[in-house]
């Protein structure tokens, strides 16, 4: 029997790749503002997480899987940085998830074997200029997470990504031309930047039986960046 697969997000960037991969072997239900890119396999349900509830009756009782993909990336000197953008990035990263988690944690909860990807970023465990928003929204989602993942093991999963800088529409003014993209490929041990696909085959993995072991933990899926030194 196919699991049935939440996406917020997932018309475009990370959330869709992923619905490509999987879209064969999952009921999947993307729930976003548009239907961009998506074909009549996907369960589209509108969804503007910033301003509704998530419908809960367009959704199967039973969810199998759970994928938050909505983020941002305000990289800015932290003196010139206002509450008000603090606030919008814990909103849009942190606390939207938390709404649409609490919404539909019954039906987790009604899986023998449900499984949660969030995201996070290279920038909470390795210290990064301009990156004190972002990082304390992304540190929330991991701190949060591991907490999670032991209040409700064995029932439900938890796992997190950690990227660095990746090739999706969210990055597009870091990456818009091929000066940015090789001076950012420059900064990690591979010599390359992330792609959309290169994060969305780590969610699938942790979405699947594959890693039934595995609950609380942080995948760095960086190009080496977190752990490497490019100058060694």
């Amino acid at each position: 029997m196919k699991k049935n697969i939440l996406l917020i997000g997932g018309s475009y960037g990370i959330g869709f790749a992923l619905t490509e991969l999987i879209k064969e072997e999952a009921n999947i239900f993307v729930a976003s503002r548009t239907s961009e890119n998506l074909d009549a396999t996907i369960n589209y349900i509108p969804f503007d997480v910033n301003s509704q509830s998530l419908n809960a009756e367009a959704l199967p009782q039973k969810i199998d899987g759970f994928v938050f993909l909505p983020g941002s990336i305000n990289l800015k000197p932290f003196k010139g940085i206002k509450i008000e953008t603090f606030q919008e990035d814990l909103q849009i990263n942190f606390i939207n998830m938390v709404k649409v988690l609490q919404s539909i944690l019954p039906n987790l909860l009604a899986s023998e074997n449900a499984s949660i990807v969030l995201f996070s970023s290279v920038a909470v465990g390795k210290g990064m200029p301009f990156h004190t928003s972002i990082a304390a929204a992304k540190g929330a989602i991991e701190g949060f997470g591991k907490a999670f993942a032991a209040e409700y093991a064995p029932k439900i999963r938890l796992n997190i990504i950690a990227p660095s800088l990746t090739d999706t529409p969210l990055a597009n003014k870091f990456l818009n031309n091929e000066i940015k993209k090789e001076k950012a490929a420059e900064r990690h041990p591979l010599k390359k930047i992330g792609s959309a696909n290169d994060i969305a085959e780590m969610a699938a993995f942790l979405l699947s039986e594959k890693s039934q072991w595995i609950t609380g933990q942080v995948f760095h899926v960086d190009g080496g960046m977190s752990t490497l030194s490019v100058n060694g």
